[in-house]
């Protein structure tokens, strides 16, 4: 009998070290699974690129709205039509009963003609037109940060790519110049005046690992 309890004592006292190794053996291999795993789900330069290229085609164009024939509510026309006018694209009528007759020129029609992705649709009394000013375009992707496996910052650098509309409503331009303070405020607020001949801009966005692959992390 106490052979036999010090042969399982000493079978126990053996199996206790093997354990630990055992633990230990299956920890490294879990730490060296995690890193390889982590090398594997880094985030490659052409994903970043298509990342953000989708992100800024997502927000679309900068656009300048306005119509023409009876249009309501300018009785002291706004500056969008002011510039336009200014710019001989559009012809302001004498206002009556709220209603100001705005007319299209030649010269606007070949403006318009020129840009690319100009939508029209017939109002009550004439036409409207949203006319693409500017786009969002990728300049570089400039730095690749992995936070963990399944999340990663990206640092990159985007411009304005303007279009002859964005050329004109331009804030740093000379037709918005013409106006004073309170309009060119307008116009940057209400009417899609921008600085697009700005610097290239800087930003940093946080991308996650999903189930269809890599998503902005909207905060």
């Amino acid at each position: 009998m106490f052979e036999q309890e010090l042969e399982m004592e000493k079978k126990s006292s053996s199996i206790v070290p093997l354990m630990l190794i055992v633990t230990l053996i299956v920890g490294i291999a879990g730490v060296a699974l995690y890193f390889v795993l982590w090398s594997r789900t880094e985030v490659s330069a052409a994903e970043a690129n298509a990342i953000v290229t989708a992100a800024l085609e997502r927000q679309g164009p900068a656009t300048l709205k306005f119509e023409t024939g009876m249009v309501s509510d300018q009785t002291q026309p706004d500056p969008r039509y002011r510039l336009l006018e200014k710019e001989g694209y559009v012809k302001l009528g004498k206002t009556q009963k709220n209603k100001t007759p705005i007319t299209l020129t030649e010269k606007g029609e070949s403006f318009l003609g020129e840009i690319a992705g100009v939508q029209e649709k017939k109002t009550d009394d004439g036409k409207g037109y949203t006319v693409p000013l500017a786009q969002r375009k990728l300049v570089s992707v400039d730095k690749i940060t992995m936070l963990s496996p399944e999340k990663a910052q990206l640092d990159y650098t985007w411009k304005w790519e303007p279009t002859k509309g964005g050329e004109v409503l331009d804030a740093a331009g000379p037709a918005v110049k013409k106006f004073n303070t309170w309009d060119r405020s307008t116009l940057i607020d209400k009417f899609g005046a921008a600085f697009y001949s700005a610097s290239p801009t800087k930003v940093t966005i946080l991308v996650a690992k999903k189930d269809k692959g890599w998503t902005i992390v909207t905060q």
